[in-house]
């Protein structure tokens, strides 16, 4: 794919974060990406979830080699014209100039923004040190910088999901020290409470916040806007739904010898039909 492709694709990925709130939703293959760009979806990104469940592995830390995630993530940029936001986990590496040379090699597959968490994988100290944490989101900062592509940085502080004491507090202090390393949008996966979610907006001003929505919790892309969010993403929870319907219907075959579940099931012909239109 020609460069200007992806500086366009880059260039309307950041216009999308001045203002307003949109939903970026995660496909995990070709063929969900294709069908949430005809719904009219601005942007997408990866699920290193969806992924790995996809190829029957666990969504841990770099149980999925990273060379894998590098051609998944090409694959889906590929896959549609729109802006692909990459799920890169922790960096797949734990020093800072081994973070920064894998985002380079995740910025040289076209993304037009990618992620980085600060999760070690370890339940006996699962979050980095808020020192090397930062240093890492730095490094990832100057490697896309480097590239002289205008990637945006999202970076992730995953308090709510590890279990921290308390973890409103410390994602705001994590995320206002990811912001002075040069992260472009902050980004704390786990809050529902819509006191929790302003508070952090509140608290990284005027950097963009990404909010997901892993769950029905109530709230709707408006209540989100409203609180301030500028991005919702949807992490697996497309790909959990998918997996919902598949493991409930094989287990009615498997459990009862019936096939009710195939009841009011989308035809073979409607999805011939639809992947049959040109992708881009």
């Amino acid at each position: 794919m020609e460069l200007s492709a992806f500086a366009a694709r880059r260039a309307a990925f950041r216009k999308l974060h001045e203002s307003g709130c949109f939903v970026m939703p995660n496909p995990w293959n070709t063929g969900t990406a294709r069908y949430l760009q005809h719904l009219g979806f601005p942007a997408l990104a990866t699920t290193s979830a969806g992924f790995a469940f996809s190829l029957g592995l666990p969504d841990a830390e770099w149980a999925v080699p990273r060379d894998t995630v590098l051609a998944h993530i090409s694959e889906l940029v590929n896959a549609t014209p729109l802006p692909v936001n990459a799920d890169f986990e922790s960096g797949y590496a734990h020093h800072p100039e081994d973070v920064a040379h894998n985002v380079r090699l995740c910025v040289d597959t076209g993304v037009a923004g990618l992620s980085i968490e600060d999760a070690t994988g370890d339940p006996a100290h699962p979050l980095y040190d808020l020192p090397l944490a930062a240093g890492r989101i730095r490094a990832a900062r100057a490697a896309i910088d480097a590239s002289g592509a205008p990637v945006l940085l999202t970076a992730r502080a995953e308090c709510f999901l590890v279990g921290h004491d308390n973890p409103l507090a410390e994602s705001i202090r994590r995320l206002q020290a990811y912001a002075e390393a040069g992260a472009d949008v902050l980004y704390a996966p786990g809050p529902r409470a819509a006191g929790d979610i302003r508070a952090i907006v509140a608290a990284v001003h005027p950097r963009p916040v990404n909010l997901l929505m892993g769950a029905h919790t109530g709230l709707t892309v408006s209540d989100a806007a409203a609180l301030g969010v500028r991005r919702i993403s949807v992490g697996s929870a497309l790909a959990r739904a998918a997996f919902t319907a598949f493991l409930h219907a094989a287990a009615t075959i498997a459990e009862q010898g019936s096939f009710q579940d195939f009841d009011g099931l989308v035809s073979l012909a409607e999805l011939n039909g639809f992947f049959r239109r040109p992708s881009q």
